[in-house]
């Protein structure tokens, strides 16, 4: 039986795959990456390559040239460029925070004010806050999540933990924020009023986050009674000694935040923080420019004797992401083969058939969204792949677009943390120095708005119909391919 048939799709060549060759490349690479992250303790960038090979050969054996496969892994990569500019510039601006000061007031400030009992609680409502405002999870963790990591691992809590209640509250806005970009693709992408779209997420969004911050609370009570107070007194002590200490730092991070929360793009918001940064440190620590410059390159290094401030602001720096950079451009080649030749329509075809009723429909969605985080890595295409598949279905099955908006933002939006080589898992293992591994366990708000979706979906709980007037009819507007302009801000 011939594998592949061929089509057209939005004036690009496609093929239509059977199931198995459009799985193998996944397949292989899912395969390869858990025996050499889990077993051999190595990076996903060999697993990642491996697989590009290995869906480079499926689309040489379904009949496409080298060169249509060659710009494929282009276009996928000119996909993430905005995320590889939004990486840079946290790296520049994480070196610059650390040698400013600015990382060191906040943790200080934090550690006098913040008790270790309710520290997951706080620290994940902060987040939620401060992202709600600006619209930005990645922002949200490059800047208030930085320090509560510091905050969190001098008070002696798991930096799992620290990680996933930061995730947590900077994705809770970055779900729901009107000025997200997320939400407003998910929202345009189904022609879903905004507004519409964001109060149907509430129905998910708001239980998942009262849940996760119940077990947060609970995991601060075991996790107080570890506390060394007099750790955090000398830790206190030997920041003082170290850095100029001062609430007029804090300005900083309030400068950066006010800035993209008035709308200023992400990218001139990031370097008037890293030139902020870089002054202080010069200005306000009295370091030399070559120093302050080093901190931008190499990021900020320190020797006090004190093990856990030589950890806490050692770090940053243009060269501390170039790991994070290459693994984000290793896996949008992986993924624009999967895109770009047809496989992951194959498979997203073959889920369309599985589906029975509204419950299949909305666990398909959000499974396709989570497959296709997993495949191309990046997860605006999670939003967009599935958007276009299943539109015409809750259409036909006479369910207002609302439930499709949402169902993207659960499957795809949220579960892009729990890919390693997806560019938001990337991203979150190069500013908070945490793993998916680590921090997914307790990543809870993104683990539990999934679920609660699925069993709303079977139920027939907050599932609203075209006839309720909910949401518009879906599908009416669907664009030719994501804009690149759209950034991870």
């Amino acid at each position: 039986m011939n594998s592949v048939g061929q089509k057209q799709d939005n004036g690009n060549k496609q093929r239509e795959f059977t199931l198995f060759w459009a799985l193998l490349p996944l397949i292989v690479m899912i395969g390869v990456m858990l025996y050499t992250v889990v077993e051999l303790k190595q990076g996903p960038h060999i697993p990642l390559i491996i697989g590009t090979v290995t869906a480079g050969l499926v689309a040489l054996k379904a009949g496409f040239k080298w060169k249509e496969i060659e710009e494929m892994m282009y276009k996928g990569i000119r996909l993430a460029l905005p995320a590889v500019v939004i990486i840079i510039l946290v790296g520049l601006i994480i070196g610059s925070w650390m040698g400013g000061g600015i990382v060191a007031s906040m943790i200080f400030f934090g550690l006098k004010l913040l008790n270790p009992s309710f520290f997951l609680v706080a620290i994940c409502l902060i987040c939620a806050i401060v992202s709600i405002a600006i619209g930005s999870s990645w922002s949200t963790m490059g800047t208030i999540g930085v320090a509560g990591m510091g905050i969190g691992m001098a008070m002696g809590i798991s930096p799992g933990m620290v990680a996933g209640a930061v995730i947590s509250g900077a994705y809770f806005g970055d779900k729901l924020s009107p000025l997200s970009d997320t939400t407003n693709l998910a929202s345009g992408l189904t022609n879903t009023d905004l507004f519409d779209h964001i109060k149907h997420m509430l129905w998910t969004t708001i239980p998942a986050l009262v849940i996760a911050l119940g077990i947060y609370a609970l995991l601060g009570q075991n996790v107080s009674g570890n506390i060394d107070a007099a750790q955090i007194a000398n830790t206190s002590s030997v920041m003082q000694e170290s850095f100029f200490i001062s609430p007029w730092l804090l300005l900083v991070p309030v400068i950066v935040i006010g800035m993209v929360a008035m709308k200023v793009p992400a990218v001139p918001a990031l370097v008037v923080g890293a030139v902020l940064g870089f002054l202080s440190q010069v200005f306000v620590q009295g370091d030399t420019v070559t120093a302050a410059l080093t901190a931008l390159q190499e990021g900020y290094a320190i020797e006090t004797g004190n093990a856990l401030v030589d950890d806490l602001f050692s770090g940053g720096g243009l060269d501390s992401m170039m790991y994070t950079v290459s693994m984000t451009i290793v896996a949008m080649t992986f993924g624009g083969i999967l895109e770009y030749s047809g496989m992951l329509k194959s498979i997203m075809n073959q889920l369309l058939k599985l589906i029975r009723n509204t419950g299949s429909l909305i666990a398909s969605t959000i499974g396709a969204a989570f497959i296709t985080n997993a495949s191309c890595a990046e997860q605006y295409i999670s939003i967009v792949v599935p958007s276009r598949m299943f539109a015409n279905t809750y259409r036909k099955m006479g369910l207002a677009s609302k439930n499709l908006s949402r169902a993207l933002e659960d499957g795809g939006t949220l579960t892009s943390v729990f890919i390693p080589w997806n560019t938001c898992g990337v991203f979150i293992l190069g500013t908070l120095g945490v793993g998916v591994f680590e921090y997914g366990p307790y990543a809870l708000l993104n683990l539990l708005c999934p679920i609660i979706s699925i069993i709303y979906a079977f139920t027939g709980f907050t599932i609203a119909k075209i006839d309720d007037g909910g949401g518009g009819t879906g599908g009416k507007k669907e664009p030719a391919e994501v804009k690149t302009e759209l950034q991870h801000v």
